[in-house]
């Protein structure tokens, strides 16, 4: 496993398409290639080629209890969706970053505990809110450039964090 040293960049809005979910934490591996398979159909159905690689929001992450994410795919500018496919934004503004290398699964859970680690002792803020008990990110997301189908070797795998802070 490897995971590159987190950097803060600034980063402009960015559009995407995406279909909410609510999902037990062992059953992401069935559903997340499932919602993105959809996703990219409703792209290809409606004319509107990616604007970058397939994403996961994470909205709110108690590993206790269904995760509340998004699944989508960015766009250009924004489009309107329909019942399933909902319209998002990324908002600008400063995000920390870095590139896990390795397969899903285990392996991203503890690059992204070691990216949250590094965080928590550089003083980071996370841009948050609260919604009761849980704690709602704002902008907390993996995207994924590597497609599975065209690099079987899971060593290879590249996912991008890009956590929004609070300044």
């Amino acid at each position: 496993m490897s995971l590159t040293e987190p950097r803060l960049e600034d980063r402009p809005i960015q559009h995407y398409l995406g279909i909410p979910a609510t999902v037990p934490l062992d059953e992401l591996p069935t559903v997340i290639p499932q919602l993105m398979g959809e996703v990219f159909a409703w792209l290809g159905q409606h004319h509107s080629p990616p604007a970058g690689p397939p994403l996961i929001r994470w909205l709110v992450t108690d590993m206790t209890r269904p995760m509340e994410i998004e699944i989508g795919v960015p766009v250009e500018r924004a489009l309107d969706g329909d019942a399933r496919v909902k319209p998002g934004v990324l908002p600008a503004g400063r995000y920390l970053t870095a590139v896990h290398t390795g397969p899903y699964g285990e392996q991203l859970m503890r690059a992204t505990g070691e990216f949250l680690d590094w965080a928590a002792q550089h003083c980071i803020v996370w841009q948050t809110t609260r919604r009761g008990a849980d704690e709602v990110w704002t902008a907390r997301v993996e995207f994924y450039p590597t497609d599975p189908q065209e690099e079987p070797d899971t060593n290879k795998w590249e996912t991008e964090l890009a956590f929004l802070t609070a300044s």
